[in-house]
């Protein structure tokens, strides 16, 4: 038998190592996915009346991070304070997908006092396994408080006066206002410029026995709004606090216009000044400026003894908190007024008057 050459063994035994050790050859086995849906993390409840709803997102992965490809079974249930988590539902759901349940609580706990109320989510994958419950979301069980009823809104000049009938309890009232007329284009830019308004805002919580009123100063000019109220008990539970509200009340809808005047002017004082060195006489008025953002100026009014009043300032309203009157005779009396005026046309009451006497000389 012929011996072969050093170099082709030496060939064979370097190819031999690379095909051992080369990125085609497989590694240790891997065990098989056990395909369990990821846990639900974002499990919220809002109890409102005797109606609890659930919301929370379905993973789109396993805990292996693979895509779910077919629907998932999700298990919901319950629990109080003690005791087992009672089943309430089994649904299919999409994997990725927003999720909403709701159910009408039994009679036995929507009765009695304000107490902690358990959710879970639990998915399972087609052996019935799964990664483990949801977070927990807490409700109150326990009698709801009455609804609001006789809630009205009213427009005033610094906003709008809500009121309802007060019921004789110490419960809370949520105020719950929706913009109805959004703007269509988005908001100017600029330092001045108002941020867009929210859709939806919880403006207060008021308290006590004799709070049956509230005061939305919020509100814009031009904009339509739509208020519900309910009534809220509040439990302070494991370090936080837990709210159970009624019924909503039936809406009222409110279109605020500018249809007030400015506040009147005041501190209206009147100066008069002798003719000399070939100076006409005269008489100076000046008052308190108003700070309305909306004021276009204001209006001077005169008159004499028991004459009828008479605008003596431009047609324009005057800008500045000032007047000076040069139309005046020496040794007459005269008494003034002066009124505000808003961009829109609506002019204030007259001020108190002031009057002054021109020197004779």
């Amino acid at each position: 038998m012929s011996t072969a050459h050093p170099r082709i063994l030496a060939s064979l035994a370097v190819a031999l190592a690379a095909a051992l050790s080369g990125c085609g050859t497989p590694g240790a086995p891997q065990p098989p996915s056990l395909n369990l849906p990821a846990r639900v993390t974002d499990l919220a409840a809002v109890r409102t009346g005797n109606r609890v709803t659930l919301t929370f997102t379905v993973p789109a992965r396993n805990t292996d991070k693979l895509p779910l490809k077919s629907d998932v079974s999700a298990g919901i249930c319950r629990q109080q304070e003690t005791g087992q988590c009672a089943a309430v539902a089994n649904l299919q759901l999409a994997p990725g997908k927003s999720a909403t349940f709701a159910e009408q609580l039994p009679s036995e706990l929507a009765t009695g006092t304000p107490r902690p109320l358990r959710y879970f989510v639990e998915l399972k994958n087609d052996n019935g396994r799964s990664a483990g419950p949801s977070n927990p979301s807490v409700v109150l069980a326990g009698q709801a408080p009455a609804p609001v009823t006789g809630l009205s809104a009213e427009l005033r000049k610094n906003g709008v006066a809500l009121r309802w009938t007060p019921d004789g309890t110490t419960t809370a009232v949520r105020l719950r206002r929706t913009l109805l007329n959004p703007a269509q284009t988005p908001p100017r830019q600029g330092l001045l410029a108002q941020p867009a308004e929210p859709l939806r805002q919880n403006l207060l919580v008021d308290t006590g026995l004799a709070a049956a009123a509230a005061i939305d100063t919020t509100v814009r000019t031009g904009q339509s709004y739509e208020y519900q109220a309910q009534r809220v008990v509040r439990l302070a539970a494991n370090g936080q606090t837990l709210e159970l509200a009624g019924e909503p009340s039936q809406p009222v809808r409110i279109d605020v216009r500018d249809i007030f005047p400015p506040a009147v002017p005041r501190d209206l004082a009147a100066v008069a000044t002798a003719a000399a060195d070939g100076l006409a006489p005269a008489i100076d008025l000046n008052w308190r400026p108003d700070t309305e953002a909306d004021l276009a100026g204001y209006i001077v009014y005169r008159r004499e003894d028991d004459a009828a009043w008479e605008r003596i300032s431009p047609p324009e309203p005057l800008v500045g908190p000032a007047f000076h009157d040069a139309r005046v005779q020496p040794g007459h009396t005269y008494h003034y007024a002066v009124s505000a005026i808003d961009q829109s046309g609506h002019e204030s009451a007259r001020s108190a008057e002031a009057q002054e006497t021109v020197p004779s000389r």
